[in-house]
């Protein structure tokens, strides 16, 4: 079903030059492959596809958290912890780049395989999980029913995708046109005095760029020894400058390394779609509440060298903070899904693992 952004009946807004359908245009149909995504659905939630089969996808992406995690920064492989915010699988299909630093900007295939088999993440092997794969039979049958043969990388690295493809977005009183009073208020004030809008804009309210917004820095990655360890490998791993004196996460300095600095900090824009579902916010899970997030907004940000010039006091007053908020909830459908995602085959069972350090299989 097309979610198209369409205003609350009666509402004839225009935002400066910008049209309604240029500011925030649609999200488009995606045709989905049943058997391959119910391939990839499986594979997900199935903690094989990690080297000591502690981890699944789902792990880290949980359903009843907008396919986001609960925790300000997310877990890692065994003996280590991860250092940013697990972001949201939820329309993740139409991004044109991914990982809050924008490190990989061509396809979820290669998402895929970046996940599965990086060390701190899930430390997978693929040879490995090829032949892991072909050892059971179910999978063995929904390989071949999904057109890729025998189990493979290959197969794995386009099933997860194709799954992924099935988590788009519901229909939100946005969508549908059935703004609150309070809400229309927070839409003036979002594409008006409060100018999210000059970042958050398009189908996925998000431009799709990188940012220094003034979001302080998350001091437990540096004060964990092993959010601290995992942090240190992978800016060596991504070549950046004295990595082991780093004080502050580089962001997209990651892909442009300017000598001078002046990218230190910068992370994309996240989508707003779902929202609700997904707290803790910011790319290093320091809010905990949409509240805190339009606060934060509303003082300017943190003071940073490098904060974009448009990150400025926006001096709204309290009643405008929570029609903002109100905006906000409004771009959250009811969540995608309501069935449990526990289920036993062939002598495994398949869950979304709530504590990977101690739950069991």
């Amino acid at each position: 079903m097309k979610n198209m952004l369409v205003l609350a009946a009666g509402m004839a807004v225009s935002f400066g030059v910008w049209s309604k359908t240029e500011l925030f245009g649609q999200l488009q149909d995606i045709k989905v492959d049943n058997a391959k995504a119910e391939l990839g659905k499986r594979l997900f939630f199935d903690s094989r596809l990690s080297g000591n089969s502690t981890l699944s996808c789902a792990s880290c992406h949980q359903p009843e958290y907008g396919y986001a995690n609960p925790e300000a920064m997310g877990p890692a492989y065994t003996g280590s912890k991860g250092f940013r915010n697990v972001p949201t699988l939820i329309n993740t299909v139409y991004k044109k780049v991914w990982f809050h630093d924008g490190r990989i900007g061509t396809n979820l295939n290669d998402v895929t395989r970046e996940n599965i088999t990086e060390d701190w993440l899930m430390n997978m092997d693929m040879r490995l999980m090829q032949e892991r794969l072909k050892q059971d039979p179910v999978y063995v049958e929904m390989f071949k029913a999904a057109g890729y043969g025998e189990p493979s990388n290959g197969g794995v690295r386009n099933a997860i995708p194709e799954y992924l493809k099935t988590l788009t977005s519901s229909s939100s009183p946005f969508d549908k046109g059935e703004l609150s009073q309070q809400g229309k208020k927070g839409l003036a004030l979002f594409t008006g005095k409060a100018g999210c809008s000059e970042c958050h804009h398009g189908p996925l309210l998000s431009d799709g760029l990188s940012h220094n917004t003034g979001v302080p820095e998350n001091v437990d990655i540096f004060l964990d020894p092993l959010r601290h360890q995992t942090f240190i490998a992978f800016n060596m791993f991504m070549g950046n400058e004295n990595y082991m004196g780093l004080k502050r996460d580089v962001g997209a300095h990651v892909q442009t390394h300017k000598a001078d600095g002046s990218d230190l900090g910068k992370f994309f824009t996240p989508t707003l779609r779902e929202l609700k579902y997904t707290a803790p916010y910011m790319h290093n899970g320091l809010m905990q509440t949409l509240e805190e997030v339009v606060e934060f907004y509303n003082q300017g940000g943190w003071p940073d060298s490098n904060k974009d010039e448009r990150i400025r006091p926006l001096n709204l007053n309290t009643q405008e903070q929570a029609e903002l908020v109100a905006f906000l909830n409004s771009l959250s459908g009811e969540p995608l899904t309501t069935e449990k995602h526990v289920w036993t085959e062939g002598g495994y069972t398949y869950q979304l693992i709530k504590d990977w350090r101690t739950s069991k299989n």
